[in-house]
């Protein structure tokens, strides 16, 4: 069996330690390297060619940010799990390299034996194996100014809905996904947006803070019972599930994770399809998984309509493609024409 080669880079020793045993206790995978920095790692890409690195955030001589940078001058580069602790120049910081082109993140473990160390264990292991399903074309578009195939799907969805608000749903690749979409609906969108990204307790803050100060619309962290407002785009919080209530305001609950994740996807689109029925417009953008796909065969059968994100500009053609199976997909779309399709829709062009 081949396995997929990591090199772990961390100031810490102990950090190092609890990694790279993690990543070894998998027949699949095998720690090749560590590196106490940035510059320690560049160094070791010259013997070693990983297929993952682990790059720590914060770390003296060379911090993650600035070796990440280092790494896309790289042809062909290793893809970078940002490991982030949950302070909040570090989300700040980790958002930042997830912009730049980091695969992903993950919480820094506790150096103390504790519960957080298997949970964590278990989503850095999923995340690394994810890497071979990555789509390669999407980080090449990142360096290169490829041009985008079209989809060679696309019914277009031709009835007027009158649209009274707009959900999306999101996983790995999807920060950068949603920036790219978020920062290019108007202002006077007229109707709000909810949105669902898989990340864990603490970044959703300093996420909603860093699309706030790009978009034209108005973006906040959700918290439960606060009002719905059109244009508006709200960011489900982490570590709870984000509903519609009937009452038209947003209910945060503590149920137990679906798909393994919390906030997820299928919870809004099940309320938001209760609540506005045909009115509604969903989107599935980049991320591993099926979540999404059973919300939006419910919103199908409410009257809605949803588009899908093209497989050319996923960085994970797992949600999207789930979705689609389920014959209720409307349309397929590149991401860079997502916002233009979601603002004719709405305004019903």
């Amino acid at each position: 069996m081949k396995k997929l080669k990591v090199i772990v880079v961390d100031d810490s020793a102990l950090m190092r330690k609890i990694i790279s045993d993690m990543i070894n206790s998998n027949n699949d995978m095998e720690v090749v390297a560590t590196a106490r920095n940035g510059q320690e790692l560049m160094n070791k890409l010259e013997s070693y060619v990983p297929d993952v690195i682990t790059l720590d955030v914060e770390m003296p001589v060379m911090d993650g940010i600035t070796t990440l940078k280092k790494l896309k001058e790289k042809k062909n580069h290793p893809k970078v799990i940002m490991v982030s602790s949950l302070t909040g120049e570090d989300s700040k910081i980790t958002l930042e390299c997830l912009d730049l082109g980091a695969f992903d993140f993950i919480m820094k473990p506790s150096g103390s034996i504790s519960l957080d160390i298997e949970k964590i264990k278990e989503e850095l292991v999923r995340k690394i194996r994810s890497v071979e399903k990555a789509n390669n074309k999407f980080f090449v578009r990142m360096t290169k100014a490829n041009s985008i195939e079209e989809p060679k799907y696309n019914k277009v969805i031709s009835k007027r809905n009158d649209i009274k608000a707009v959900v999306i749903g999101a996983s790995t690749g999807g920060p950068r996904a949603l920036q790219k979409v978020l920062t290019k609906l108007p202002k006077d969108l007229g109707v709000p947006v909810f949105v669902v990204q898989h990340m864990p307790v603490g970044f959703t803050k300093a996420f909603a803070e860093r699309l706030n100060s790009l978009c034209a619309m108005r973006v906040v962290e959700a918290e439960d019972r606060m009002a719905v407002s059109n244009n508006i785009i709200y960011i489900a919080k982490g570590g709870r599930h984000m509903k519609i209530s009937n009452s038209k305001e947003i209910r945060l609950t503590d149920e137990d994770a679906i798909w393994g994740v919390k906030p997820a996807v299928d919870k809004l689109f099940y309320s938001a399809a209760e609540i506005y029925g045909g009115k509604l417009l969903s989107v599935i953008l980049t991320g591993m998984g099926r979540d999404g796909a059973l919300g939006t065969t419910e919103i199908k059968k409410a009257g809605g309509s949803t588009i899908a994100e093209d497989a050319s500009t996923c960085v994970i053609y797992g949600m999207p493609k789930a979705a689609y199976e389920t014959g209720k997909v409307d349309e397929v779309v590149a991401l860079d024409k997502i916002p233009e399709r979601i603002v004719e829709i709405v305004r019903g062009r």
